[in-house]
């Protein structure tokens, strides 16, 4: 019978499927049928600074609103303060606590002291490892690359000195160089890499001429810039890796796994198909690594990776040059379909 276990991070999962941060989480039945499904481990949801800024700032505004109309009721709650990121990681506990399967908590914070501090929170929590959320949208022009890479450098180098837990990453693909940022992080202590992180864009409504944030979910073929990248980065890292984005179902994670990836992170499918999703795609890869003959995920993890491929041009931007070559025979196949 295939062994479907993995270690992410240093981290035992019972199998490489992973519950990428969402809202899900606030779902006590979904989390209940999604272990039963088999779930390898969760991503709680993100904590985000600028949502709790802006709910203090809320808070104080409701209060202040009051604070003339009675002299004695604007002192009833003299040290009220809003509870910020505290109901947050009460939750985060109290899911570590019922869960039997590995929790990793998610963070996306703007200043460096409020990294290290919620990294320690979250730490204190009892998590089995921490996630930050890179992403930078350039409001300056004069911000150049270097700077942004250099700052996330730094936070990395503050929360690892922090905390014990295995820290991961969680990056988009838009670095000048996304290789090495990866293998600077790297060498500065991450224990893993989710690639790549998916965000929403703004949308523009033509009627009522307002911008908007439309819910949509991955693209089909999302995944394959995950594909690319793992099997670039197989073999010449020291952290782990994770393969998200678009993996909807067994052959895509299985893709990603053959290319390099040491677990997976799904939500869309979750989203879309339920958690019975989860239950037949483990069972669909047990039935290919029989029929395969692969006893472990280690058996074929990295196969076709870029550093154990013979001819590893299918890696390379030349390869692109070959496909327009052909885009005539190409074009000519799909009108005859």
């Amino acid at each position: 019978m295939a062994d479907l276990r993995t270690s992410y991070m240093g981290i035992a999962l019972r199998n490489p499927i992973m519950m990428g941060a969402c809202n899900l989480v606030d779902k006590p039945d979904m989390i209940c049928q999604l272990e039963e499904a088999g779930i390898g481990a969760f991503v709680y949801k993100s904590l985000f600074e600028e949502e709790i800024i802006l709910e203090s700032i809320q808070l104080e505004e409701e209060l202040s609103e009051y604070a003339d109309r009675s002299p004695e009721a604007s002192n009833v709650f003299p040290h009220m303060k809003h509870a910020g990121p505290e109901e947050h990681l009460l939750n985060l506990r109290k899911f570590k606590q019922k869960t039997s399967v590995p929790v990793f908590a998610s963070l996306n914070a703007l200043t460096d002291e409020a990294w290290m501090e919620y990294a320690r929170k979250i730490q204190d929590t009892g998590v089995d490892g921490i996630e930050l959320n890179f992403y930078a949208v350039p409001g300056n022009f004069d911000l150049t690359a270097n700077a942004i890479e250099k700052k996330q450098i730094e936070i990395i180098e503050k929360v690892r000195k922090v905390v014990s837990i295995p820290v991961a990453v969680k990056l988009c693909p838009y670095y000048t160089n996304v290789l090495n940022i990866i293998k600077r992080m790297d060498e500065v202590g991450v224990n893993g890499f989710v690639i790549f992180n998916r965000f929403f864009q703004p949308e523009i409504n033509t009627g009522t001429e307002e911008f908007y944030y439309p819910f949509d979910l991955s693209k089909d073929h999302d995944y394959q810039i995950t594909l690319r990248f793992t099997g670039l980065l197989y073999g010449n890292i020291n952290g782990s890796i994770c393969g998200t984005r678009a993996i909807y179902n067994t052959q895509q994670m299985i893709k990603i796994l053959l290319a390099g990836a040491d677990a997976v992170q799904v939500v869309s499918t979750i989203y879309r198909n339920g958690e019975n999703q989860i239950k037949m795609m483990l069972s669909e890869l047990s039935d290919w690594m029989n029929k395969k003959g692969y006893q472990s995920i280690n058996d074929f993890k990295g196969k076709l990776s870029k550093k154990r491929l013979p001819d590893s041009s299918v890696y390379n931007r030349a390869q692109h040059i070959e496909i327009l070559s052909r885009s005539e025979e190409i074009y000519k196949k799909h009108r005859m379909v």
